[in-house]
């Protein structure tokens, strides 16, 4: 079949050309090409659509598909200011133990250079000064390092963490200025101390999260005894034109000075840390960290501010937020919202932040999808395939009798995770291409001329014909995955447009040739009738479908105490 007559938008997320999903970063790699039409992938007049990115071939055609909650572990952007009370300790934690190790680290670089000074003064002319044994400079060091492997080791509570931070400076300070007694008059220890505090104390307020009252307490306290050391050094004593009491006043002066500073650095930083955690308020919901981006929004990990309830916030960004893109955003969140069955992704609110950008908020899904458990594990045994895929039925025989058609069923939107104590228990996600059957969809959001789904899964009637998608398409592409988790490789492999001819053409080889293996006959005889080329000769139900595999008495059943088996090695690898 020619395939130059048919217009069509591809989702390239499975594409073997490369991973192009920004939410599946783990594992993921990059062709050296730019794009995929770089690649020599995709024809000239393919159109093209990223899972999670959109590159529209005009504004008509504009499409929104920015999966939402996948799994936990994406790391939360530097800097991110966090709202729980564990995210708080956990970034006191880390900022304190930050702060402590500079301190530390030019401490020691410092008491290095006084004994290389030392022996240099040694060996020179008789009669040079020569310090004292360091002993408080080395406790000053001594005290950053303990705060540094305290905090460092994320055991405190917050009290003690705020403890910690307070008397270890006080403690550190002290010790540098009776530091000052120990060394000679020619360097100016009290003028090289105040240097010493000024550098720390600023440095602790530029890192250290605290209150601009609480700096400045901490700050006066520790810089209290550098007037009360000047004075004890200078007096009686006669060092050139250096008069005791200007010398204790320039102390006083300039400790006070970095007391002020430091409690302006507070402050300021401070406060912009409580801008950005309002910044991060959607409503009620307090954003905790990034799990995913793509190119027509954010999804964040949230938290409820009263019930702390974990949940996922899909975010459209304002600039992204058109017409047509606001519409299908808003669509996908009120037909996913219709479903019910607790193996669907379940949404909780919907709404609009005052600067304009629209969310909705979903169930929060701590697991691993199918495309990353097959990558990390291999094929699955036969009757893990038919747990899995007798839940994903149960989701889609809902969805299919309220005439929703899924459109995008593939490995990388099932998940699998724990849930209520019952392990392996599989949601499916993503409901960005859904189509209602029972509908006429707006030209805009769903045209005849475009396909949308991931190549590997589509149906030979979605590539022939984008608007003849129904419920034995979301069939086929299940067969897909049940082959994909059998045999660890999609049904058909290569380039784009050969993975298209292939669906409208070749027969897929039998999952036991491509194992290389035996594989339960009944079982593989399910699977290939999903992938049957002519809708017809397909089960005729999610419901039938999951009939046929509970019949396939030839596989071993997957029992609870293995599911949980696997989940513990799974947590203590």
């Amino acid at each position: 079949m020619n395939l130059s007559r048919f217009p069509v938008r591809v989702d390239l997320s499975d594409v073997g050309v490369g991973k192009w999903s920004a939410l599946e970063s783990a594992g993921s790699t990059t062709p050296d090409c730019v794009s995929p039409r770089e690649c020599g992938s995709v024809p000239d007049d393919v159109s093209i659509l990223d899972s999670d990115r959109t590159m529209p071939s005009d504004a008509a055609g504009t499409t929104l598909h920015v999966e939402a909650a996948r799994v936990r572990g994406s790391e939360a952007p530097a800097g991110f200011a966090p709202t729980d009370p564990s995210g708080e300790r956990e970034f006191f934690a880390e900022r304190l133990a930050l702060f402590a190790r500079i301190a530390c680290l030019a401490s020691s670089g410092f008491l290095i250079m006084r004994v290389v000074l030392n022996a240099v003064a040694e060996r020179g002319a008789r009669g040079a000064p020569l310090e004292r044994f360091p002993v408080f400079h080395l406790v000053a060091t001594g005290i950053l390092l303990v705060i540094w492997l305290v905090a460092g080791s994320r055991r405190l509570s917050n009290r003690g963490l705020r403890r910690l931070d307070a008397a270890g400076t006080i403690a550190a300070a002290i010790a540098y200025a009776v530091m000052a007694g120990t060394m000679p008059l020619s360097w100016r220890p009290d003028q090289l101390v105040l240097l010493i505090l000024n550098a720390v104390l600023l440095g602790r307020a530029a890192l250290v999260p605290s209150e601009p009252r609480r700096t400045a307490w901490i700050s006066a306290a520790s810089v209290v005894a550098i007037p009360i050391v000047t004075f004890a050094i200078f007096r009686g004593k006669s060092f050139g034109d250096l008069v005791p009491g200007a010398v204790v006043t320039q102390a006083i002066l300039w400790a006070t000075f970095t007391v002020v500073l430091a409690t302006l650095i507070s402050n300021i930083t401070f406060h912009l840390r409580r801008s950005v955690v309002r910044a991060r308020r959607l409503g009620q919901y307090n954003l905790l960290e990034k799990i995913g981006e793509g190119g027509m929004g954010v999804v964040y990990r949230a938290e409820h501010e009263m019930l702390r309830r974990p949940t996922a916030i899909k975010l459209l960004s304002p600039h992204n937020a058109g017409e047509a893109n606001l519409r299908r955003f808003e669509r996908e969140a009120q037909l996913t919202a219709r479903l019910t069955n607790p193996h669907t992704v379940s949404i909780y609110d919907f709404g609009r932040t005052p600067e304009g950008a629209f969310y909705y908020v979903m169930e929060y899904l701590d697991g691993v999808d199918l495309e990353r458990l097959v990558r990390e594990a291999g094929p699955l045994p036969a009757g893990r395939v038919v747990h899995i895929l007798r839940q994903v039925c149960e989701a889609l025989a809902e969805a299919h009798g309220v005439g929703l058609v899924h459109r995008d069923i593939k490995p990388a939107n099932i998940l699998l995770s724990e849930i209520g104590g019952i392990s392996d228990y599989a949601k499916v996600v993503d409901f960005g291409l859904v189509k209602d059957v029972t509908d006429a969809d707006d030209p805009r959001l769903t045209r005849e001329d475009v396909f949308a789904g991931t190549p590997q899964y589509l149906a030979p009637e979605t590539i022939e014909n984008g608007m003849s998608s129904d419920p034995r398409s979301d069939l086929y592409a299940l067969g897909g995955v049940a082959y994909y988790l059998l045999t660890g490789t999609p049904v058909f492999e290569g380039r784009l447009v050969e993975v298209i001819q292939s669906h409208l053409q070749r027969a897929p080889q039998p999952p036991s040739a491509r194992l290389g293996r035996p594989v339960p006959g009944k079982l593989e005889r399910v699977v290939l009738d999903c992938l049957e080329k002519d809708p017809g000769l397909r089960p005729e139900s999610a419901q039938a479908l999951s009939e046929r595999l509970e019949a396939c008495d030839d596989v071993e059943a997957w029992l609870p105490d293995e599911a949980q088996r696997w989940w513990r090695r799974r947590k203590t690898a």
